[in-house]
């Protein structure tokens, strides 16, 4: 008689392990080492600028090329991902992104430095994706958006390591020692994620991959008395016909509601993320606050994203999802328009860096809750491209938001009016999602009623 597993059940009664652990760290380094590389670039425009002899909108145009290759990345990585597997795609991202870093270092004009920058891009946006989508298979669903949230705070953590690099390196050995450290590292990290990462046993299954493959990943996760003899795994969730119709599969039902939901939350979150902490700084500024005011208050909005992201992750691991989030960023709409408010009346203590710090925590917390969302929201089959169509969606958010804020400064718009306009995107987030709540909501009490039936 032959025995039959379900994976995800296996998954969420052994709980959070030391493999888990490991998977987690490794994609842990993965961000870091993302949001060292998008720090370490904005240290050395100056030197290049000197160098070089370029303005600063010759400049930035050449480094707005990431940010269309994050989008490229995040948009092709799903794909990707769904039909060769989750570590091959991690492995090339990270690979792209390392060679990408390291061949800046050797730039020597203002096209190929945006070429190089356009490749490095594409490898930053798709191991985005790929991490979250990984690690959250292996995650327990209790844990899930917890683990994700606690992942993506390296991303901060490896912007502000870029900072203190610039610091020790520039003034010794000049802008090209940061960028070899940025390349050879990710290179070094590919030999590791390569020796210890493993494939996603949840997609192994969705693959029928060997039954004796499946079973070596999951004995290092559960003790279950039947995995020596089991015959087959299968996975408790709707099974898609092809990996190669994935972008079909996120767009047809029951999926195309909650993607087109998705795809706008995220558009939006990033647009008020990144004008956050891109203009902040120079609102702040205009607003009256001096030098150190304007930077230590400026610096608590992405720290209060980073407590947030955990936060907010615990919380939706313990209470409705979409509720938890749509929660959120009312709340970051409401101190959005408070901080307006109080930068108008003149407010320049700590009162305002309050306000900041809780508005970072609810936008940036959301922000990272909205990977975990969308990676439990898609079945195996088509999960990295539904989390990586949504991120490279956002990523075209985050570059209207950076437009957005030089476009408003441009009009001489008054630095609270332009806060106080972030309650509007977060509404329409809220909105978003309390309908993406009421639609599934309404579509799993008729399954159950015709089941009972």
């Amino acid at each position: 008689m032959s025995t039959s597993l379900n994976v995800e059940d296996l998954i969420d009664e052994a709980g959070f392990g030391p493999y888990q652990l490991l998977i987690l760290l490794l994609c842990f380094l993965v961000m870091f080492l993302d949001g060292y590389d998008l720090a370490a670039v904005a240290y050395i425009v100056p030197s290049l600028m000197e160098q070089w002899g370029l303005s600063k909108p010759q400049l930035g145009q050449a480094l707005s090329a990431a940010l269309f290759g994050l989008a490229i990345g995040a948009l092709l990585a799903g794909p990707l991902a769904d039909r060769l597997g989750r570590k091959p795609a991690l492995l090339w991202s990270v690979l792209l992104f390392g060679l990408g870093s390291l061949i800046t270092a050797w730039a020597d004009s203002l096209s190929v430095l945006t070429v190089y920058r356009l490749l490095t891009g594409i490898g930053l946006g798709a191991a985005l994706p790929n991490t979250i989508t990984l690690l959250s298979e292996y995650a327990p669903a209790r844990h899930r958006a917890m683990l994700v949230s606690a992942m993506l705070c390296g991303f901060p953590l490896g912007a502000g390591a870029g900072g203190l690099c610039a610091g020790w390196l520039l003034p010794l050995y000049g802008w090209p020692s940061l960028m070899l450290l940025g390349g050879i590292v990710p290179l070094l990290l590919c030999l590791l994620l390569a020796w210890k990462m493993p494939e996603s046993v949840r997609y192994l299954v969705a693959r029928q991959a060997s039954t004796e493959r499946i079973r070596r990943i999951l004995q290092r996760i559960s003790r279950h008395p039947g995995l020596a003899g089991a015959q087959r795994f299968s996975l408790g969730e709707q099974q898609g016909t092809s990996a190669n119709s994935s972008w079909r599969e996120v767009l047809s039902q029951p999926w195309t509601m909650g993607t087109l939901l998705l795809w706008l939350c995220c558009f939006m979150s990033m647009l008020i993320y990144y004008m956050g902490v891109n203009w902040m700084p120079l609102l702040l500024k205009e607003a009256g606050l001096s030098l150190q005011q304007f930077s230590l208050i400026s610096a608590l909005f992405p720290i209060g994203g980073g407590v947030g992201s955990i936060v907010v992750g615990w919380l939706m691991g313990r209470h409705e999802s979409n509720k938890v989030l749509a929660g959120t960023y009312l709340a970051a709409g409401v101190l959005a328009w408070v901080v307006g408010n109080s930068v108008g009346q003149g407010e320049q203590g700590w009162l305002l860096g309050s306000l900041v710090f809780f508005m970072g925590f609810a936008s940036g917390g959301g922000q990272s809750a909205l990977s975990s969302m969308a990676a439990g929201f898609y079945p195996t089959h088509c999960r990295a491209t539904g989390v990586g169509s949504m991120l490279g969606v956002g990523r075209f958010g985050a570059i209207s938001g950076v437009l957005l804020g030089a476009e408003l400064l441009r009009q001489q718009m008054a630095p609270g009016v332009i806060f106080s306009a972030l309650f509007w995107p977060a509404a329409l987030i809220t909105l978003c999602l309390m309908l993406k709540y009421r639609h599934y909501h309404r579509q799993l009490r008729l399954q159950t009623s015709q089941r009972q039936a």
